[in-house]
């Protein structure tokens, strides 16, 4: 397998490889802040989140590693995150699913949890390049991938159809190995504020 699996952790999160036994903790996770509710945001529902696990379970198994995300402040699962996409020939991935509660926003969890994810595709996994993709209008995402120093490759215009009928325009945003040091050290520097 291209990305090593198994957990990653850090000061402030541990990143667990998904499991059915998240489901509950994630149940309650997405409660808070009703994410579900954004029109443009792809948060599952809490009656879904049996599925939803399942899914990236399935995913696993061709290399799409899915993690929960537990806060080691409190010890509480506070969101989802993953790798998808995975092309090993190409040595690339997408990071993305990533949702988290309103208490986990911010706070050092997201920036540490991307820290973790870019540090170990990069330098455990060997990547040449990662990909973000986000909905036109999910400004908050936008914003977040930016501050992680990823730069905008352009719109993937009516690029899905959504649940609800509308289309997507989707922003598609890379880091590829050579910017890796300067992206990690800010990501370092915020943390360290």
């Amino acid at each position: 397998m291209f990305i090593p699996s198994g957990p990653l952790q850090g000061q402030h999160v541990l990143l667990e490889p998904l499991q059915r036994e998240h489901t509950a903790a994630l149940q309650q996770a997405v409660t808070d802040g009703e994410g579900w509710k954004l029109w443009y945001a792809s948060v599952p529902e809490p009656a879904a989140m049996p599925e939803y696990v399942e899914r990236a379970m399935l995913g696993a198994e061709q290399g799409n590693l899915a993690y929960a995300v537990r806060s080691l402040a409190s010890g509480e699962i506070v969101g989802c995150t993953r790798y998808y996409d995975v092309d090993t020939v190409n040595r690339r991935a997408l990071i993305g699913y990533t949702w988290y509660a309103d208490a986990a926003r911010r706070t050092p969890i997201n920036t540490e949890s991307k820290l973790l994810l870019l540090g170990h595709l990069f330098e455990n996994a060997g990547a040449i390049a990662v990909e973000f993709r986000t909905h036109f209008f999910n400004q908050a995402s936008r914003a977040a991938i930016e501050r992680l120093g990823a730069k905008q490759d352009g719109v993937l215009r009516s690029h899905q159809i959504l649940a609800d009928g509308s289309i997507r325009d989707t922003v598609v945003y890379s880091i590829i190995a050579s910017e890796w040091p300067a992206v990690k050290n800010n990501l370092l520097s915020r943390l360290a504020r």
